[in-house]
């Protein structure tokens, strides 16, 4: 094991930097996993573009690899296991728990994974430490024979979709609309069909909308050239969508969601992830009934659904990896994160893959 590795490390805003640092030491019940992909995430990029934590992290949490070092009292895991991990946890027994909001629950909000310094995940380094609350808690997940580390990186991501897609009660018979057809719209328009809904996407680009379009996704709006609004009044008898989900960060957009849903429907924020000041209209919420809700992080509740979505869904034509556009080495990881933070039209999923070129995947 080399005492030190290469980490992409967060040491102020805007300011990420290829650094050595050394390899995390474990203790009894945590796992030291060598990280062989780890996807580059929205709320990654939030938080170093705008300050929210403190430096200096290393972060990066979509994350799959295989086990190095095993602590002391790990039964379920050994060395050489090809693992996924979450670095989020829930306790499952309190009152947010309960209440199935566990991403308010106070273990959740704490990092149990880390590859130094304070606890951020640790992705966007070579190898990371699995603390014993994450293991114990069920976040580490075997990955079968055959599904390749890419596809496993993606079960975090497909958590908080599904959690998200759970919340909306999708009915056989109901229109959904998808705003932003980045990865996470993708997905998110991909489950709301595969719930039974009619679903449109919108996006100013034709090129994600053809990404889109291999997963089943036929009714693409050009946001660029169509009124995204005036499209689903005229696709649904004039009513609107019975439920618009928001997948594009910002607030610019919320009014837009919030006309483009009939009265009595819903409206999703998913991207929302900071906090802020926005108006809206009460009485859309008010005399038309228009629900205004949100979904954030992941929750275990629908942990096995998951797995098997993401996992068998490999084997079974859902291949997530073809949302993947750019792959990166360790030693390119501040490129990568360049390149999520300015997206193109080209530009979808973002990996950093620290085995990049060993044949690792």
């Amino acid at each position: 094991m080399p005492a030190t590795m290469r980490a992409a490390v967060y040491r102020a805003v805007n300011d990420v930097r290829i650094e050595n640092v050394p390899v995390p030491e474990i203790g009894a019940g945590e796992l030291l996993v060598r990280i062989a992909t780890c996807g580059i995430c929205g709320t990654d990029l939030k938080k170093i573009h705008t300050g929210s934590h403190s430096a200096p992290r290393i972060f990066g949490h979509e994350m799959a690899g295989t086990v190095v070092a095993v602590g002391a009292g790990v039964a379920r895991f050994k060395i050489g296991d090809r693992v996924q991990v979450y670095h989020h946890v829930p306790c499952g027994h309190c009152y947010y728990c309960r209440k199935h909001t566990p991403a308010q629950c106070a273990q959740y909000k704490k990092v149990g994974a880390t590859a130094g310094f304070e606890p951020s995940g640790g992705g966007f380094a070579e190898y990371i430490r699995v603390m014993d609350w994450i293991v114990d808690g069920g976040g580490v997940n075997l990955i079968p024979d055959g599904v390749p580390f890419e596809q496993a990186a993606f079960l975090e991501p497909v958590n908080t979709i599904l959690k998200a897609v759970k919340r909306l009660n999708l009915a056989s018979d109901e229109t959904v609309l998808v705003i932003g057809q980045g990865p996470i719209g993708i997905m998110l328009a991909a489950l709301s069909a595969r719930a039974g809904a009619r679903v449109f996407t919108s996006d100013l680009y034709a090129e994600r909308h053809r990404v889109a379009a291999n997963f089943g996704l036929k009714n693409p709006i050009n946001a660029a050239t169509e009124n995204v609004v005036e499209r689903m009044k005229s696709e649904t008898d004039g009513r609107g969508a019975d439920a618009v989900i928001l997948a594009v960060g910002g607030n610019a957009i919320i009014q837009t969601a919030m006309d483009a849903a009939r009265p009595g429907g819903k409206v999703l924020l998913f991207a929302q992830t900071q906090h802020g000041e926005t108006t809206i209209n009460p009485g859309a919420v008010c005399m038309d009934e228009k629900d205004l809700i949100g979904s954030y992080s992941a929750t275990f509740e629908f942990a096995d659904e998951v797995k098997d979505l993401v996992l068998n869904g490999y084997r079974n034509g859902f291949d997530l990896t073809r949302l993947i556009s750019h792959r990166y080495p360790q030693q390119e990881s501040v490129a990568a994160i360049e390149m999520a933070s300015n997206p193109k039209a080209n530009s979808m999923k973002i990996m950093i893959e620290p085995q990049m070129g060993a044949g690792a995947l």
